[in-house]
């Protein structure tokens, strides 16, 4: 017998970002639902029990001082839009922490594919227990 997947999460408030770092990613992140935008990717990822035993400062550190994730993100925007849901949110037992969706034109593949590699070799990577890599494209009807 298969198994059914159920992906839960909700859109939450922004733990690893400073207000000015906010304000970079706002200024020059389009929104989703482009019509250019017809590849997409949704990312599962679960990180381990070590992730959620550091402070919330620990892992601010690792998220940007170490990994520079939002660094790397600035360098792919705008033609790569991301919206994240936190699943963690709603229980500790669902499948998933996050729940990454990302849409971008055909043309930017190769720099979407660029901008997932610079993150999965970086110290924050190490903390990745699972993630699965979808990928989508949107036919027109």
């Amino acid at each position: 017998m298969g198994h059914n997947w159920l992906l839960r999460g909700i859109r939450s408030n922004e733990r690893y970002v400073t207000r000015a770092e906010r304000s970079q990613l706002v200024a020059v992140q389009d929104g989703l639902g482009r019509p250019e935008s017809t590849c997409a990717a949704l990312i599962p990822i679960r990180k381990s029990a070590a992730w959620w035993s550091l402070t919330q400062d620990e892992r601010r550190a690792i998220f940007e001082e170490q990994s520079h994730h939002i660094k790397v993100g600035l360098k792919h925007l705008p033609p790569v839009a991301r919206r994240l849901h936190h699943c963690r949110d709603l229980c500790e037992q669902e499948p998933f922490d996050f729940l990454t969706w990302f849409e971008y034109a055909p043309a930017y593949e190769a720099a979407f594919d660029a901008l997932l590699q610079e993150l999965r070799t970086s110290a924050e990577w190490q903390y990745v227990d699972r993630e699965i890599d979808l990928r989508l494209v949107r036919r027109e009807v």
